[in-house]
């Protein structure tokens, strides 16, 4: 059985936010990354929280026009001590991927420390470390000081770097199941 695989993706990346929405395009054309485009959706200056989230859908949606995306990777809002907050940070991230899902992108959710850990090998990374990294890692000279939209753009590189990783399709409990489950593996 052959694998087919689609020789050319295009994935955007988003870190939704209430004041700051990052975004990062990647074309991925086999090993070659490429970022289309990179930057930042202003909401400082809008003081009604309803017409911030329609400003989020508006831009995504038209992020999504223009590029035509096969893939959304977007930040998921983390449980922080104020729930305030978070639950704002929910709000953005809902229509932006409302945004995608009218347009029928597929989504795909990370957790800030999984983005961070799949860009430096390290979970708890500053945004500088992570911004060298996709610098490192994109072939890049430098990117632009926003980091919002490079937190957007690891979101997109992490989805691609996830792609690559077969799912097994099944998880174990302990080394007792992953023996019984693969006996061919295990030598005595």
């Amino acid at each position: 059985m052959f694998l087919l695989l689609k020789k050319e993706k295009i994935i955007l990346g988003i870190d939704p936010g209430t004041n700051l929405t990052g975004y990062g395009l990647l074309k991925v054309s086999g090993s070659k990354l490429e970022v289309l485009s990179l930057g930042i959706i202003s909401l400082q200056k809008i003081k009604d929280p309803y017409l911030k989230l329609q400003r989020i859908f508006s831009r995504v949606l038209s992020l999504v026009d223009e590029f035509h995306p096969d893939e959304l990777a977007i930040e998921a809002p983390f449980y922080g001590k104020n729930v305030q907050s978070m639950l704002k940070l929910g709000r953005a991230q809902g229509v932006a991927m409302a945004a995608a899902l009218y347009r029928s992108v597929p989504i795909h959710e990370y957790a800030p420390r999984k983005i961070k850990m799949a860009i430096t090998g390290q979970g708890n990374a500053s945004k500088e470390q992570v911004a060298e990294m996709l610098v490192s890692i994109l072939k890049l000279k430098e990117l632009p000081n926003l980091p919002d939209a490079t937190d957007g753009l690891a979101a997109a590189v992490c989805h691609h770097f996830q792609s690559l990783t077969p799912e097994s399709g099944s998880t174990v409990k302990s080394w007792k199941e992953f023996i019984s489950k693969n006996p061919g593996r295990v030598k005595s």
